[in-house]
């Protein structure tokens, strides 16, 4: 009797020390902090220093870029944070350590640099799709690619695909049948913006030519299969199959066309931005382009990390968050003292479903404002002069 006793206190241990551990992996829905797996890389415009923001808890660490000024990306997969300078023909790649497994969360390392690096010729313009980084040389008109699992392979650098383009201020989107477009300057009108876009393969050839010039490209998105480009002379919709078209700006657009296309979390639509007019939804499947935003004191726009929401900040200091899938405002408020439109270095907005976070170039702060409650607000220490910021990792905060 003694003995069946103990055994059943054991396995009442048991059960409540597998509950308990249980208990501790488990989320509680009701948590308004940010996401476990959520950092934010801050660049500096003065040092060579990355911050690397923890901002579940506030904590700081601290790495060494080659240069100062570095734009950032993050991969698809939410593990690699991406460094570029320009000016200095570098691309790095940095490593959160985390893996994404759908329901959970892996932790495969520390913080890190990974080892592959980029060397093209004016690396400017990022894109990413599945494991592959993708980089327009503005230099030479070439493309370097690279895989996330070659990023850990010593010596290991980005390819470069030849694509016997022209050297301009380009763009490039990848298609989910493994074919690019790339825009291509002709000539056709006075500075570096290209005027077509072409489709060709991962060798450099061309697969489709370009069917539509326009006056002039700037910025695209794609969903893996039409790319959208921002055009002088109405928005260029590029099918994989090579067929392209062109939706008209609306009416009151006079000179001005959407310069930024986003992506806006659903099959066929997207954002596009100018400074002159707003943000407009533009739907593949009506070709209509909706307001959602109207006006020219907007300072910075940006789609949240799920693609889900919009979120404008006004030079006035206000923010406004927009539901992409309804078209409708969720929020507002003020956030931050005005901005003048004429200020050299600009707060930078990045935003993931939980929060805010906006760069504070004269304090050395990253702001953090919860996108539930406006009023909820901290700001971290980072560097000195925070220059940029790209949000990485995963939002979850479940375990394996």
């Amino acid at each position: 009797m003694k003995k069946t006793t103990k055994k059943v206190g054991w396995a009442l241990l048991g059960m409540m020390a597998l509950a308990a551990c249980n208990k501790e992996t488990e989320v509680d829905p009701t948590d308004a902090r940010e996401y476990k797996y959520v950092r934010v890389m801050v660049s500096d415009e003065v040092t060579n220093e990355i911050s690397i923001v923890d901002p579940r808890n506030g904590k700081v660490e601290t790495f060494q870029a080659k240069f100062p000024m570095g734009a950032l990306y993050t991969t698809e997969s939410g593990r690699f944070g991406v460094v570029v300078h320009r000016d200095n023909n570098l691309v790095q790649n940095f490593d959160t350590g985390f893996e994404n497994h759908g329901d959970h969360v892996d932790v495969k390392g520390t913080p890190k640099w990974a080892a592959m690096v980029g060397e093209g010729k004016l690396p400017t313009h990022f894109k990413t799709k599945a494991d592959e980084v993708i980089l327009f040389n503005d230099g030479d008109g070439t493309l370097s690619v690279g895989k996330e699992s070659d990023f850990h392979v010593a010596g290991m650098k980005l390819k470069t695909i030849e694509t016997g383009l022209k050297a301009h201020h380009g763009a490039m989107a990848k298609f989910s049948n493994e074919t690019y477009a790339i825009t291509e300057k002709d000539g056709s009108v006075a500075g570096t913006l290209p005027e077509r876009v072409r489709i060709m393969d991962a060798n450099g050839k061309q697969v489709h030519a370009s069917t539509i010039q326009t006056k002039g490209i700037h910025g695209n998105a794609s969903d893996g299969n039409v790319a959208v480009f921002g055009s002088a002379s109405g928005i260029l919709i590029v099918e994989a199959s090579g067929k392209q078209r062109l939706i008209a700006h609306p009416a009151d657009f006079g000179t001005a066309w959407f310069g930024t296309i986003m992506e806006a979390g659903q099959p066929g639509k997207f954002v596009g931005y100018t400074a002159a007019k707003g943000a407009y939804l533009i739907d593949l499947a009506t070709d209509k382009v909706t307001p959602i935003v109207q006006t020219d004191d907007i300072m910075q726009a940006k789609v949240d990390y799920a693609n889900n929401r919009l979120v404008i900040l006004m030079h006035s200091g206000e923010v406004k968050i927009y539901d992409l899938k309804a078209n409708t405002l969720n929020t507002s408020g003020n956030i931050l003292p005005a901005t003048a439109r004429d200020e050299k270095q600009k707060p930078q907005l990045a935003a993931t479903s939980k929060y805010l976070y906006v760069t504070q170039p004269k304090t050395g702060e990253l702001l953090t404002v919860e996108t539930d409650n406006l009023t909820n607000t901290s700001r971290i220490k980072v560097s000195g002069t925070p220059f940029r910021l790209s949000i990485m990792g995963m939002e979850s905060s479940e375990d394996h």
